[in-house]
């Protein structure tokens, strides 16, 4: 074999090696980028699995509640309402907007037991909101994940070769689940 020809198998072996090292690399990237936007759709499913909690849990707790605070039937109303515009929400956004007004309700009925001594007494009640307080702590965490991913996709996204490959992939920014500037003040209890 010639020098000549030795040298240009060299040089095509190297190519090809490097040629090989960016498909992989591309192929890697790529694959990071979706399984990323898989992992905010299962930490999104998972708050919505709490969330399903939540609202099963939600009709017993008012029912138990109800014989004791007839007159704050408006609030239980607006629960339900709360909790029924959460499932026929279409959208993530919608989800996150119904979560948020029940929440703001499920608050004022939280703070009933301090208004209604009588209420503490009942051990139905205080196991209802035992377990509730449980879903929204469950919750809370699953938020924290779900946004933890939404970080870790949209910081990459945010990257050079990231924007490039999410592009590729038809993986858009997702959206944080952010608490309203209403929410972050502190609840007033009147007696």
């Amino acid at each position: 074999m010639s020098k000549g020809l030795k040298s240009l198998l060299i040089v095509i072996v190297v190519l090809l090696l490097v040629a090989f090292s960016v498909i992989g690399w591309a192929i890697g990237q790529y694959n990071r980028v979706v399984a990323m936007d898989e992992k905010v759709k299962a930490q999104w499913a998972q708050v919505e699995n709490q969330l399903k909690r939540r609202y099963d849990l939600i009709p017993n707790l008012v029912e138990t509640v109800k014989g004791y605070a007839k007159h704050e039937r408006e609030l239980f109303e607006k629960i339900a309402e709360a909790r029924t515009r959460y499932f026929q929400a279409k959208t993530v956004n919608e989800k996150i907007a119904a979560s948020r007004q029940l929440e703001g309700m499920l608050s004022k009925l939280l703070l009933l037991r301090e208004a209604y001594p009588e209420l503490k007494a009942n051990e139905s009640f205080l196991k209802l909101q035992d377990s509730l307080e449980g879903t929204e702590n469950r919750i809370a965490v699953e938020r924290k994940r779900y946004n933890d991913a939404v970080r870790e996709l949209n910081t990459y996204r945010r990257t050079v070769f990231g924007r490039f490959f999410a592009s590729l992939a038809g993986v858009g920014e997702a959206e944080y689940f952010e608490v309203e500037e209403a929410e972050k003040e502190v609840p007033k209890v009147k007696f």
